[in-house]
């Protein structure tokens, strides 16, 4: 792997869990040593991250970007069209073995969810991969997984609430059933359902929560 990848993938995971807060920056040089690379693939990292998203120029430097509640209610708007649209072609082209199967693992996870969260999570981004799988769509399955970053990101936001995980894993599982069912109406809905729960859970627990911050007038948004 090149050095400029390796220190991608590591400041953009060190992002998405929160070890780097929004506001912070990115120096090229202390970046370098602290990766074991040279500013040159730190350079190209972090352009990479503000290509993302995830980073922003501030001032003459890079710094992490903020998340805001407006962010949230657009990373959701997204969700909505792509992962609606998914369920639904899921529904018509995946294998019913393989949903019946991760229903099933879902509806066994209600009883673990809240004291196995990194284990729950796992099995729900199995459900995202075999979803995309099944649409068999490769543009689809991108632009849904450079969502899945962000999204990564902003649950952090509302932390690991037991309830909302238990409501989660039923209705993870009852997207799998519907899907495994061949019901593409059926799925839409438990989508939309699970979107709208999911979206509900996270602005509520982070408004109060000063890891939300509004973005400065003028800083140019990164998109």
């Amino acid at each position: 792997m090149k050095a400029s990848d390796r220190a991608y993938d590591a400041l953009r995971r060190d992002i998405v869990e929160w070890r780097l807060a929004p506001g912070t920056a990115l120096p090229e040089v202390e970046l370098g040593e602290r990766l074991g690379v040279s500013r040159t693939p730190v350079r190209e990292a972090v352009a990479r991250l503000v290509a993302d998203g995830l980073a922003t120029q501030q001032g003459g430097r890079a710094v992490v970007s903020d998340v805001s509640i407006d962010s949230v209610d657009h990373l959701f708007e997204l969700r909505q069209a792509l992962e609606v649209t998914a369920a639904r072609w899921a529904a018509q082209r995946g294998s019913r073995a393989v949903f019946e199967d991760l229903a099933v693992r879902f509806e066994q996870a209600q009883d673990t969810a809240s004291s196995a969260p990194v284990r729950y999570y796992e099995l729900a981004a199995e459900l995202d991969a075999s979803l995309d799988q099944a649409v068999g769509n490769p543009y689809l399955a991108q632009s849904l997984r450079t969502l899945r970053v962000h999204l990564a990101r902003v649950r952090r936001l509302s932390q690991d609430q037991p309830e909302r995980l238990l409501a989660s894993a039923r209705e993870h599982a009852a997207i799998a059933r519907a899907v495994a069912a061949g019901d593409a109406d059926l799925a839409a809905a438990a989508t939309v359902m699970h979107l709208h729960h999911s979206h509900a859970h996270i602005k509520t627990h982070s408004q109060g929560r000063q890891a939300v911050r509004t973005p400065v007038a003028a800083q140019p948004a990164a998109r």
